[in-house]
């Protein structure tokens, strides 16, 4: 296939350059390949609240997933426009878990379609919406559905232990996930992955796995890559992501995504 139906691409780490901006060529590159008639949507596990400076970089369709596959997001007015979360009581029962597991260096947030609650002691270098809750115990400020549980360990140990950790604390209750960032666990709804949302989206427009490729650079991306028709990792991606797929590209701080957007164009 000489370009794909969909191209689907993370963003951190992946068409992002490493201090988060937007390349010139990558703007083009998009532009391009949206005019030869390959649609891109943006697969990330960042949360709609984080999207205001990319509203202008989707296509037409005006689309990206979010929360590693627990929302879809009309970008323009950053409005949730499909999620798949979890109850307050399962998120409840998992925190418990996790606190049983982990001790008492464990701190969690929560993302949610009305936005994001944090305890005390969870300490991010992202900035937090003014009026966010902030509490001593996330139980406390549960909403009715969250997209993402997040757990923070700052004594956990190598980046891979504590992954399998929180995934053996989880269980089969949900879907546990990393984005690479040290000491941090993503956890969505049981079955919910970047995949599976991806898929479902792509159904709707009649497009099958076979006509997209997909690019990323971290472990929760490895469903998406497995999924998608071909499969595509920046140079700069976590090793496993690297060993799988069926090409990888410059870095991000090269435009290794803007190469394969050019590639799409060119046909």
């Amino acid at each position: 296939m000489d370009r794909p139906r969909l191209l689907a691409t993370d963003l951190d780490g992946t068409l992002l350059r490493p201090d988060l901006s937007v390349s010139p060529r990558t703007v083009t590159a998009l532009t391009a390949a949206e005019a030869a008639g390959v649609q891109v949507v943006f697969v990330t596990a960042r949360p709609h609240r984080w999207l205001t400076p990319l509203a202008g970089l989707v296509g037409p369709h005006g689309t990206a997933i979010c929360a590693n596959g627990a929302s879809v997001v009309d970008v323009a007015t950053l409005t949730v426009v499909e999620q798949h979360g979890m109850p307050a009581d399962l998120v409840a029962a998992l925190v418990a878990q996790l606190r049983s597991d982990l001790g008492p260096s464990a701190r969690f947030a929560t993302e949610a379609a009305d936005g994001f609650a944090r305890e005390h002691r969870f300490v991010s270098d992202h900035p937090v919406p003014p009026g966010s809750p902030c509490v001593d115990r996330i139980e406390d400020a549960l909403p009715a559905t969250t997209l993402k549980l997040l757990v923070l360990d700052p004594d956990c140990g190598p980046p891979e232990e504590f992954t399998t950790r929180v995934a053996a604390a989880v269980g089969d209750l949900a879907t546990p996930s990393s984005s690479g960032a040290d000491g941090l666990g993503e956890i969505a709804a049981r079955g919910v992955t970047k995949a599976r949302t991806l898929a479902a989206w792509a159904a709707d427009r009649g497009i099958d796995a076979a006509a997209v490729w997909a690019v990323g650079d971290a472990p929760n991306d490895l469903p998406m890559l497995h999924w998608a028709g071909r499969s595509f990792a920046v140079a700069n991606a976590h090793p496993s992501v690297r060993a799988v797929v069926d090409e990888v590209l410059p870095s991000n701080a090269d435009d290794g995504v803007a190469a394969l957007l050019e590639r799409c164009a060119a046909g």
